[in-house]
């Protein structure tokens, strides 16, 4: 089933967009603000992200331009009450991929996300290689160097994870809900649990380490200076 991230502001709004999408059998994920939709959509784990072009914290354009400069390319439908024909361009400029002008049929905004995800993706690297760590998702393990890694099920999804997003901090919210699929509970320790048996598998004394913490944020995965 396709993903969708759906950033809107308006509850309201929201509710419709997220209805009538989950009726079309999407998986629908939400945001009302725009620094937290930026962090969700920056995973890029979605198929497409509708985006409200007005929102706190961040403006949809400025989000949409951050995306495309961190080299996410998820399409992005902008939805806005601005018609005009500058603001379209300027939107589709910023990076957005199509734009729909509110208020709009709800049947018309889930025909344009399926013409979004009738476009030809880009194919999906299965096997990632950094520095010495080479991850082979379609034989499910991972080496470094000569060296088999011996994980289980769950620890190579996160070392996947931080491979694909490497270079970046990831938050232990992001990697709850990106890994475990499960909103994240600031009460648990188990992400911390995780990467600590994913450290001492990947990083053995001696060698340049590749996972790092990130103090109070999370966790970034590194190639060796």
């Amino acid at each position: 089933m396709a993903k969708v991230l759906v950033i809107e502001d308006d509850a309201e709004t929201a509710d419709q967009i997220a209805g009538e999408l989950i009726g079309r059998g999407f998986v629908v994920d939400r945001e009302s603000g725009g620094l937290a939709g930026l962090e969700r959509a920056s995973t890029g784990d979605y198929d497409v992200i509708t985006l409200d072009r007005l929102l706190p914290e961040l403006d949809g354009l400025a989000l949409v331009e951050r995306l495309r400069q961190a080299g996410i390319k998820t399409p992005v439908l902008l939805l806005s009450a601005l018609g005009e024909v500058e603001e379209r361009v300027r939107g589709l400029r910023a990076g957005g991929d199509d734009y729909l002008t509110k208020p709009f049929a709800f049947a018309e905004l889930s025909a344009r996300v399926d013409a979004l995800l009738r476009r030809s993706p880009e194919p999906r690297a299965t096997l990632l290689r950094l520095g010495d760590l080479e991850v082979d998702l379609l034989a499910r393990e991972a080496r470094r160097g000569p060296r088999r890694l011996d994980l289980q099920p769950r620890e190579l999804r996160l070392l996947e994870h931080l491979v694909r997003h490497h270079g970046q901090v990831v938050t232990r919210a992001m990697l709850f809900e990106q890994v475990w699929h499960y909103h994240f509970d600031p009460r648990t320790n188990l992400i911390d649990v995780h990467i600590g048996r994913l450290r001492r598998k990947v990083d053995l004394p001696g060698e340049s380490p590749l996972i790092h913490t990130v103090r109070g944020i999370g966790f970034v995965l590194r190639a060796p200076a």
